[in-house]
């Protein structure tokens, strides 16, 4: 067996013992316990034990983003919880990317149905879009980033939207993650706003553990 194939048996074994309540202590305890105070869902908490048992994002700070729940939670580098927000994602379902869906961004013109919010890992990076805006690309070319709720005519009904107690009403998005403008200056942009990080993106149509033991 390889290193990849002993690293995920490593996460499966931890996932089990985890729900059996007879995880050992390890690196990135503390996180999942403050992690697991957030009601988060099976999916969500499998992929962080799973980054962190198996060291998949190589010591950079990361996030989770749960399209199913609307949520998303920013990690240290050092595993521990900084914090977890109401997200809007992409109106249209679907895990992957329209062809050309980067163009039409840029120029204002995005089709409904490619509106979608891509699942998998992305290497991210801080940076800026076109009104010179602070932004976390997740991938550059989709025009794919995590960003604060904007200034303008919607924001009001868009941060009611992050208020409410349903995911239900929290696809509203070209398929950018958009967070509280609070959460992105307090959290997301200390931890990924100044340097690389990754990000995993839970899918809606598929498990999660699908994707993530495929890699």
């Amino acid at each position: 067996m390889g290193r990849a194939g002993r690293a995920l048996g490593a996460a499966a074994l931890w996932a089990l013992l985890g729900l059996m309540g007879l995880a050992p202590a390890v690196a990135g305890q503390d996180a999942a316990a403050d992690f697991d105070a957030q009601r988060a869902s099976a999916d969500a908490r499998y992929v962080a034990h799973w980054v962190l048992e198996s060291d998949d994002h190589g010591g950079l700070p990361f996030a989770i983003v749960d399209k199913k729940d609307a949520r998303i939670y920013v990690f240290g580098s050092d595993g521990q919880l900084s914090g977890a927000s109401a997200a809007l994602l992409g109106q249209a379902l679907g895990d992957s990317s329209a062809p050309g869906v980067g163009e039409h961004t840029q120029a204002g013109n995005v089709p409904l149905l490619e509106r979608t919010t891509p699942s998998g890992r992305f290497m991210s990076e801080p940076g800026r879009n076109l009104d010179g805006e602070s932004v976390v690309w997740i991938d550059y070319a989709s025009a794919f980033a995590i960003h604060r709720v904007r200034p303008g005519a919607g924001r009001q009904r868009r941060e009611a939207r992050l208020a409410s107690a349903t995911p239900r009403d929290n696809r509203v998005s070209l398929g950018c993650v958009v967070v509280p403008a609070d959460f992105y200056t307090g959290v997301v942009e200390p931890l990924l706003g100044r340097r690389r990080g990754v990000i995993y993106v839970l899918p809606e149509e598929r498990a999660a553990r699908e994707i993530f033991n495929a890699l």
